[in-house]
């Protein structure tokens, strides 16, 4: 899909999520529930990522440049795209051109995703272990590490142990050192850089 393509359906869902959220924010205040950014309300904030969902729901966590990060139910077969029109869309501060080469927004969703938005400016010299997209391996905090595919907290403690040894030269040596397997480093590949 041609990066125009991908910019007008982000633009699409961006508005048609936020139709949505506004209604399901005012439907409950209209029917005198409390609203789900009520103050009055102590579970408002635990409450107000979720979206109602009737039947079988896969949950998913979208992170990065959204406008609302945070965890969300879905129906089953719902998209990525609808997964970031949950999170309000992406942010101002999305790197549209990173997020067109990274994200698939037709990919059909997975219980347990995780999907990340690139942030724009978070290259060298920019925060954490983001660089054009991609979790630099060399920097990257373990919170960072874990929340990649395949690698859990001990993975990543593998990770920033072997890095403070000998900071990696190649992607390849993760495997040759031992701290990854084939297996999880093909899973991370195209995510990741040094």
């Amino acid at each position: 899909m041609p990066i125009g393509d991908r910019i007008a359906l982000g633009a699409l869902a961006t508005a048609l999520a936020a139709v949505g959220l506004g209604a399901w924010l005012l439907i409950p205040a209209v029917a005198g529930q409390p609203a789900a950014d009520d103050p009055g309300d102590p579970f408002a904030a635990a409450t107000a990522s979720a979206v109602p969902v009737a039947g079988p729901a896969v949950i998913v966590d979208v992170e990065g440049a959204v406008v609302h990060p945070g965890v969300f139910e879905l129906p089953i077969g719902s998209r990525v795209a609808d997964a970031i029109s949950a999170a309000g869309g992406y942010a101002a501060q999305a790197d549209l051109g990173a997020a067109a080469a990274q994200v698939n927004l037709a990919a059909t969703l997975r219980d347990g995703q995780q999907i990340l938005v690139p942030v724009t400016g978070s290259g060298p010299g920019g925060g954490g272990g983001v660089q054009g997209g991609l979790l630099n391996l060399n920097r990257a905090s373990a919170d960072e590490l874990d929340a990649l595919p395949g690698i859990g907290p001990v993975t990543a403690d593998k990770i920033v142990t072997a890095r403070t040894e000998q900071p990696f030269a190649t992607l390849d040596e993760l495997v040759s050192r031992k701290v990854l397997t084939k297996t999880q480093l093909d899973k991370i590949r195209d995510l990741v850089t040094l």
